[in-house]
């Protein structure tokens, strides 16, 4: 109750501070308003004295010089010094020579600074000299000029302290008549709350319609009276809707053993009968299977075909487990979004287990029909049994979902059983995972460079920017260990942000050197699959004044199959910037000409399992071989990777390959270090172009 009125009295506080604040914003603006409107008036009132000053001692300047009596001009000029505006005066014959001059200092003032803004610090005004009493069929002759100067400080020091005086009255205005409007307000709104407020204090939370609430006095008819009852009404409805919530609850609890969308078992109704098929395990020395069984990236058929179309295949999946032609010792059930459990009991051992998984997954990968249209979904496995992996309901079904999860980091489309040691590998990934939401943050990672060569000019071209994690405790973690688990939970979208800024910031330390190269990143299918992916590489690119030229994204193949035709979109608006598209890996993936003709690519990177055994492997030389023919067949350059013998590099030479990257050249080195290397390695080309292989 303390807490309700302290927050009753923070709410008058905050009135008041919004009022005055108000009305204070209120009064300096009008004020302010009114201060330059005087400027305008005090601007237009020295420009009219100084026209009238002009006009007045016109006749007696042209007199003097018309007479050049320089006696007579310097009295018109001495008499112009009684204003004290004035800074200097002076009387000029046509050719520029003077007459009379007079001219004294500006007045110093502590204003200046702000008033010579605004007036400017001096204005001069001038006249010509000329007869007036001429007939007017002759042209008037001038005589010369009078030209006077006024310094604007006398007018501008008036005009600040009647600033001053009226932004300080608006103020004190303002604050009076925020404080009486407060007033007002709290006396017809804020102390009617806190009587209400103390009023809902004393509702009993068990039966809210016995305490209603009474009719501020003097607000008959009004707002208040309007939320009074409005409150009374809702009083009375939670007490209607607790007691229908109550009825709901019950039919709940009916519901909730089934899944809605399918019909299947739930989880709570799967772990009771898991449990009384245990017990009959126990009585018969009998054997039993759990499988769980996740559909493989069900997340992206929900975003390709939408969800209606994910809810069918889920409806289809789940008749498919319970349809009566599948065997009879067979119990399916719902866990959650994309994932069912399946109970086999009895089985006879660990062999007929694994052929009923292999029936699942014939189950899952048949073609599911939607309308007119026809999908093929797989699913992947966990598999625990009992005895011999968990003895209990919920460590035996927790165990398979352990091993499905698990299975799906592997690959998709197969079953997995439970080992002694999963549940260590499912901690270490947690931690690692958890470790790798850090690792950003903690600044634990680093970019190496591994130049690449062009093997037609035997010099380095560019520097594939590739990511290092040292961990406080396990030291360095290979990519393939963190990569996959960063595309998998999401982070991959930061830490590729980072690394893209990192590469360019890099590339501009470079250029800025005179080592202008280009820079190859890896874009990684979650980055391309985000709908601002191109505006944040665009504006990477722009706030390190990095030519799109010198930026080469390199993407895998199954990275832009998931959603060929968003990947496509995105690249070419990429690709029609300036920026190089890489695919990387070429060989290992969907290797689809229909592919590379759509997709704006200008690089093939051969994978370096095709390199390695170059010239050992004959499969791996043929497929080798074949890239590059079909990159010069697509006007495609062909990057190979993981060159590590003279060999290697010599044949690639000769079969046309364009660039080359790997070991033999450099191992991916550190900023500093690969300028070193960049120095050393073009040093050395003069002395190696004697060698007959290089010419």
């Amino acid at each position: 109750m303390t807490q309700v009125f302290s927050l009753q009295r923070r709410l008058g506080y905050r009135i008041l501070r919004w009022v005055l604040s108000a009305a204070i914003l209120a009064g300096i603006v009008l004020s302010v308003f009114q201060i330059l409107s005087d400027a305008r008036y005090v601007s237009s009132d020295l420009d009219r004295d100084a026209r009238e000053t002009l006009e007045l001692v016109r006749e007696a300047s042209t007199q003097a010089i018309f007479s050049l009596d320089e006696a007579l001009g310097n009295q018109v000029i001495s008499g112009l010094f009684g204003q004290q505006e004035l800074h200097k005066a002076e009387i000029t014959h046509p050719d520029g020579d003077v007459l009379a001059r007079h001219e004294r200092p500006l007045i110093q003032s502590s204003y200046r600074h702000l008033t010579d803004w605004i007036f400017d610090r001096t204005r001069t005004y001038t006249t010509e000299l000329y007869r007036s009493n001429i007939p007017s069929s002759d042209e008037a002759v001038v005589y010369g000029q009078l030209r006077v100067t006024y310094d604007t400080a006398p007018p501008a020091a008036a005009w600040v302290e009647r600033s001053a005086l009226t932004l300080l009255v608006g103020i004190l205005r303002a604050v009076i008549v925020g404080l009486v409007l407060f007033v007002v307000v709290y006396w017809l709104m804020t102390k009617p709350l806190q009587t209400l407020v103390s009023a809902l204090v004393k509702v009993d939370p068990d039966h809210p319609d016995r305490h209603l609430l009474k009719r501020p006095p003097g607000h008959k008819r009004d707002e208040l009276d309007v939320l009074v009852q409005v409150i009374n009404h809702l009083l009375v409805s939670i007490q209607d809707s607790r007691r229908r919530h109550e009825d709901a609850e019950t039919r709940a609890q009916e519901l909730s053993r089934h899944d809605q969308l399918t019909g299947l078992p739930s989880r709570e109704t799967i772990l009771a009968t898991l449990g009384s098929a245990l017990g009959d395990c126990q009585i018969n020395r009998s054997n039993l299977a759990v499988y769980c069984c996740g559909i493989d990236d069900f997340k992206s058929i929900n975003e390709q075909l939408g969800y209606q179309t994910g809810d069918r295949i889920l409806k289809t999946m789940a008749q498919r487990l319970i349809e009566p032609g599948n065997s009879q010792r067979l119990l399916a059930g719902r866990l959650s979004g994309d994932q069912f459990v399946v109970i086999a009991h009895p089985v006879e051992d660990q062999y007929e287990a694994a052929e009923l998984a292999e029936y699942l997954l014939s189950l899952f990968s048949e073609p599911v029909r939607v309308d007119t249209s026809s999908f093929r979904v797989t699913a992947t496995i966990g598999v625990a049994m009992y005895p011999t992996d968990a003895s209990e309901p919920d460590h035996l079904l927790q165990q398979a979902e352990h091993t499905m999860t698990l299975a799906k980091t592997e690959a998709s489309n197969h079953s997995r059983f439970y080992i002694a040691s999963v549940d260590q590998e499912i901690r270490a990934r947690k931690q690692l995972e958890k470790d790798l939401s850090q690792a950003l943050t903690n600044e634990e990672f680093h970019l190496v460079y591994q130049p690449q060569i062009s093997l037609q000019s035997n010099r380095i071209i560019g520097a594939e920017a590739l990511l290092r994690w040292t961990h406080p405790e396990r030291g360095m973690v290979p990519p393939d260990h963190f990569i996959p688990l960063a595309e998998l939970n999401g982070t991959i979208v930061e830490i590729g942000q980072w690394v893209l800024n990192e590469a360019c910031r890099q590339a501009a330390v470079w250029a800025s050197a005179g080592m202008p190269l280009r820079i190859a990143v890896n874009l990684s299918a979650v980055q391309l699959r985000q709908p601002d992916i191109v505006g944040t590489i665009l504006t990477t690119l722009g706030r390190h004044e990095i030519p799109p030229g010198r930026l080469e994204l390199e993407v895998t193949e199954t990275g832009f199959m998931e959603n060929l035709e968003d990947a496509v979109e995105k690249l070419r608006q990429l690709n029609n910037a300036g920026i190089n598209i890489a695919v990387d890996d070429f060989g290992t993936g969907y290797s689809s000409l229909t592919y590379l003709k759509r997709m704006p690519v200008q690089h093939l990177k051969i994978d370096k399992q095709f390199v390695q055994d170059l010239l050992v492997n004959e499969d791996d030389t043929r497929i080798a071989n074949t890239i590059i023919d079909l990159g010069r067949s697509l006007n495609l350059a062909v990057i190979a990777e993981g060159v590590e013998t003279q060999e290697q590099e010599f044949y690639l030479r000769q079969r046309g390959c364009q660039i080359a990257q790997g070991y033999y050249f450099s191992r991916p080195l550190l900023p500093h270090a690969f300028v070193s290397f960049v120095d050393s390695f073009h040093g050395k080309l003069e002395e190696n172009m004697e060698n007959p292989q290089y010419k």
